[in-house]
């Protein structure tokens, strides 16, 4: 039986996403010659909003599995929608602080028919961040530093070191406003890193470090590539995840989330790399079936009867 006494803090962002669909192509409106005076307007007859912010949806996806996954955060006076659906779901709100003078961080997405996009992100109540601390959530099983306000990343990252709380470097977008000795400091106080393929390259640009520099200074490196899987580099050897198949693909926004769940998942019960690996791989897979970051829906025993289908071995005790 799965222990149902583990926390997972996560320091993160809570976000509105839009996403507004052109239903033409962006080319066929910009003139090349004119892009020094750009004035352009795309009518969008297609628009949704979804909730999103990787704080949250990692927390939704821990609750899915039957984890509890805590986010910290900072939300603005437009949250009251949001904060009633979460604890519809019964994800702890706690420690989502609202800026009452901010909005809550917005995502303005137009994609073309070519599946160009043009983005717009407010940060808004997301740039005091830092105001949360780590503390105040009490006793953690590990924790998550995942992108949300530059110096709330930083400051998370030491009161989790200070705690001795173990936990997940994932930076996500939030990796191109770090430098090398930023990076080597984050790398030194925690105990796992996570990022996609495209972050990893990112990364070995800024620092030069290769797969065994990173180990060096955490007991995992994980690299995930989409469509092509993952793989989990450790002390103990290389593991190789392969990329559970989707029954059909309809949205990939919020898989890297999705995926950051099982791993955690996989950290708190104590699983084998592969197993975790795996529980990560199919929560990704699962996610890109629905739209938007947290409209995904399952029971465990769904997801275990799943994990022995996709991968012909038994599902893990943590499931059952």
């Amino acid at each position: 039986m799965p222990e149902r006494n583990l926390r997972a803090l996560i320091c993160g962002s809570v976000a509105y996403d839009t996403i507004l669909i052109f239903p033409d192509r962006f080319r066929e409106h910009i003139l090349p010659e004119k892009l020094h005076l750009l004035n352009v307007a795309f009518l969008v007859p297609e628009m949704r909003r979804e909730f999103g912010g990787c704080a949250a949806n990692i927390a939704y996806g821990l609750s899915l599995l039957g984890d509890r996954g805590i986010p910290m955060a900072t939300a603005g006076h437009d949250f009251g929608p949001y904060a009633e659906r979460l604890r519809a779901l019964g994800i702890d709100l706690e420690h989502v602080t609202v800026v009452p003078e901010a909005f809550t961080a917005q995502a303005y997405i137009t994609t073309d028919l070519d599946d160009n996009q043009i983005t717009a992100f407010h940060p808004g109540a997301m740039q005091y961040a830092h105001l949360n601390e780590v503390r105040a959530a009490g006793e953690v099983t590990l924790g998550v530093v995942a992108p949300d306000g530059r110096q709330a990343m930083i400051e998370h990252a030491e009161q989790f070191a200070a705690a001795g709380i173990a936990f997940l470097f994932d930076p996500g977008q939030g990796l191109p406003m770090f430098g090398r000795e930023e990076l080597e400091s984050f790398l030194a106080k925690a105990r796992w890193v996570a990022v996609n393929d495209y972050e990893w390259g990112l990364m070995q640009q800024k620092t030069g470090w290769s797969e065994d520099d990173v180990l060096e200074r955490v007991e995992a490196l994980v690299v995930t590539r989409g469509g092509e899987g993952s793989t989990i580099h450790t002390r103990g050897g290389r593991h190789e995840i392969p990329c559970a198949a989707a029954q059909t693909i309809v949205d990939p926004t919020g898989c890297g989330d999705a995926y950051r769940a099982g791993l955690i998942h996989g950290l708190m019960h104590g699983l084998p790399w592969e197993t975790a690996g795996r529980v990560a791989s199919l929560m990704g897979a699962i996610k890109i079936e629905s739209r938007g970051p947290q409209n995904h829906r399952f029971t465990r025993a769904q997801f275990a009867q799943r994990y022995v289908r996709t991968f012909g071995q038994p599902a893990p005790g943590s499931l059952t």
